[in-house]
């Protein structure tokens, strides 16, 4: 046993010293979802910034399939040394998915520490450029025309929230389609699978207005970079507001300098001007936080995404 002590004190040594020489080689940054799609953008954006404020490389992994939840396994069993992170859509990705699958292979409670939070986005619904319909109006006219309401497509939490709380409105049926990757869902719409899509604005933007046409937002107040858009609260359809924000995780047992580096890094690249001007060309709001304020979002959304799920009628899968 005595000769356990001198292990343990140079074992309790080595935790500052090894937060203060972090990091010592490259950082995997994992994305939830697809190469080019709204939440990639963000993650390569604050995955380039970080690797010049950490001075070492910062690697994307792409690692989409089931609505975010192959990437948040992967995260939960990598090794918490700070050298893979994850920034994500939480609000979607940790304090939607009990509600959304019946069985999860990870605690979205106890396998993750919070960093911070970065930014906030809306979703919108949005169809066909090439089609004649130019409100929400028009869309719901068009699908309580076709049999079984149609059919919508989405690749995350948010959109089927946002989309089944939209039919829930409005009583329709519409069938939904997942999609694993964003040029599927716009394929899909273009191509007549479905009639029309919820997806986050940051890539809607893209594709806005020569692809498809966006109709409205989710979030409680109009985007600044899609001003001439109401919102679906301002066409009659009451509270509606979901505007999913992105923060960053860790495996769980991750050292706390090593966290504290982290979100001071990442809330000084939020507040950097270039940032600023990124955020408002991608439809983003700076959201920056603290670990603690983040955990406490995360525990607060959980409880509002179970209310949202139980009143969209979601079935888990």
């Amino acid at each position: 046993m005595i000769g356990l002590v001198p292990l343990l004190i140079c074992a309790l040594l080595a935790l500052p010293a090894a937060a203060q020489d972090y990091p010592v080689r490259e950082i995997r940054s994992i994305c939830n979802f697809s190469a080019g799609s709204g939440a990639d953008i963000v993650v390569r954006f604050y995955s380039d910034r970080l690797s010049r404020l950490a001075g070492k490389a910062v690697l994307v992994e792409n690692k989409p399939g089931a609505q975010g939840t192959v990437a948040t396994d992967y995260l939960a069993k990598s090794r918490p040394d700070g050298y893979t992170l994850m920034i994500t859509p939480a609000s979607s990705t940790l304090a939607t998915a009990p509600y959304i699958f019946k069985k999860l292979p990870f605690d979205p409670a106890k396998d993750f520490a919070s960093v911070t939070t970065v930014v906030s986005l809306s979703f919108v619904l949005a169809v066909d450029a090439a089609k004649p319909i130019r409100s929400i109006a028009d869309l719901v006219a068009v699908l309580k025309e076709k049999p079984g309401n149609g059919f919508y497509g989405t690749g995350s939490n948010s959109g089927q929230v946002a989309a089944e709380l939209f039919k829930e409105k409005f009583g329709l049926n519409t069938a939904y389609v997942p999609y694993k990757v964003t040029v599927g869902a716009l394929q899909g719409v273009v191509g007549g699978e479905v009639d029309f899509i919820s997806y986050d604005a940051t890539w809607a933007v893209t594709q806005h207005p020569s692809r498809i046409r966006i109709l409205a937002v989710t979030s409680a107040k109009r985007s600044s970079a899609l001003p001439d858009i109401p919102t679906l609260s301002e066409l009659g359809l009451g509270e509606f507001d979901i505007a999913p924000w992105f923060g960053v995780v860790v495996p769980a047992g991750t050292p706390r300098p090593i966290i504290d580096r982290l979100a001071g890094w990442f809330n000084q690249i939020t507040a950097a001007e270039d940032t600023r001007t990124f955020l408002a060309r991608s439809a983003l709001d700076a959201f920056p936080g603290s670990p603690e304020s983040m955990a406490e979002l995360l525990r607060t959304e959980t409880e509002r995404w179970g209310r949202w799920v139980k009143l969209a009628k979601i079935e888990p899968q």
